[in-house]
């Protein structure tokens, strides 16, 4: 077996001991040393799986936010597809599978990311040469956005549903930041600035891919809720217990949700509920990107105009024959 190593002053694959240690050099970058490192433990077989392929990806990627997820598509897909050639899946076998998991109960959203997966995972396959061609993974049409938002007064039954000060304060967070959940569970409070009243959610520190984490503002009820967290904090996170990070809040959410008497509550639905109601104040989209961490503000116009005050009102008035006629009558005068 392969392990990492330095060689003068690189890294280097390294196997073996005393006399009969080799080595190989594989340069400066550690990431790539330990991707080659992989490969050499992990050589290609002659017949390539969907298994051995979806592996290789997921250890190539390994810290990402997306390799837990994928811990969990696999369990469907691999059952399936993990023992076929990749380059010959057929349209027939993707249908067969979406009939299956909609027999099962599973939302046309849930397969449509499942069978993504499969499709990331083939595709970066040609790129890295394992194969020379990536078999087309039909997968049902991508469900509209859900439009479940809070109104004000249920935000205020759900803090109060909350009886855990941490959940409490998490909630508030997503509300008053408009983050994702992820983004408030790995903050910490060098990334607080109450000088300038600012919370930086992304760490540069952290090189793992994510999706956008903005640099936002604390309004009024953030900043209460942050200084008196920060009297009684016991850990350099925002949201701990018993000093120690949380990992996950979907449980104590859940719990708060039905003690509030509140239905379809998640961690993403606090998020969108931020930006409906800054849609619906009419702050413009090109803020509202800023605030979710969108990198382009089309993704926000497509899910959040519609609920602005002021959404194609104007274009409505042109087509508006009242209106047309008052004109056309002004004119001669």
């Amino acid at each position: 077996m392969w392990r990492l190593g330095r060689y003068r002053n690189q890294w280097a694959a390294v196997t073996g001991m005393g006399p009969s240690r080799k080595r190989r050099a594989l340069g400066s970058d550690r990431a790539d040393a330990e991707r080659t490192i992989h490969r050499l433990n992990n050589p290609k077989p002659g017949h390539v799986t969907v298994q051995w392929l979806w592996s290789q990806y997921t250890d190539e990627k390994q810290g990402r936010a997306v390799i837990e997820t994928m811990k969990h598509t696999a369990k469907a897909l691999m059952p399936v597809f993990g023992h076929h050639d990749p380059e010959t899946i057929t349209v027939e076998q993707c249908r067969e599978y979406t009939a299956r998991r909609r027999a099962q109960g599973r939302a046309d959203g849930t397969i449509h990311t499942e069978l993504g997966h499969l499709r990331t995972v083939l595709c970066w396959g040609v790129k890295r040469r394992h194969i020379t061609a990536a078999s087309h993974i039909e997968r049902p049409a991508k469900p509209d956005p859900k439009d479940r938002h809070l109104t004000r007064e249920e935000a205020r039954q759900l803090l109060d549903g909350a009886t855990a000060p941490h959940v409490r304060l998490a909630i508030i967070l997503m509300l008053g930041t408009a983050a994702r959940v992820r983004a408030i569970l790995d903050l910490t409070w060098d990334r607080c600035d109450f000088d300038r009243g600012l919370i930086k959610l992304k760490d540069d520190d952290d090189k793992t891919p994510r999706k956008g984490r903005a640099i936002v503002p604390m309004n009024d009820m953030v900043r209460a809720a942050l200084t008196e967290a920060r009297e009684g904090a016991l850990s350099g996170h925002v949201i701990e217990w018993a000093g120690k990070p949380v990992l996950s809040l979907k449980k104590a959410l859940g719990t708060a949700a039905k003690n509030a008497g509140l239905e379809g509550i998640s961690p993403h639905v606090l998020r969108h509920t931020s930006a409906v109601w800054m849609a619906e104040a009419r702050i413009s989209m090109d803020e509202i990107a800023q605030y979710l961490g969108h990198r382009d503000s089309r993704v926000t116009t497509y899910v959040y105009a519609r609920f602005s005050p002021d959404y194609l009102r104007v274009a409505a008035n042109v087509l508006d024959l009242g209106v047309v006629q008052m004109n056309q009558r002004a004119l001669r005068i």
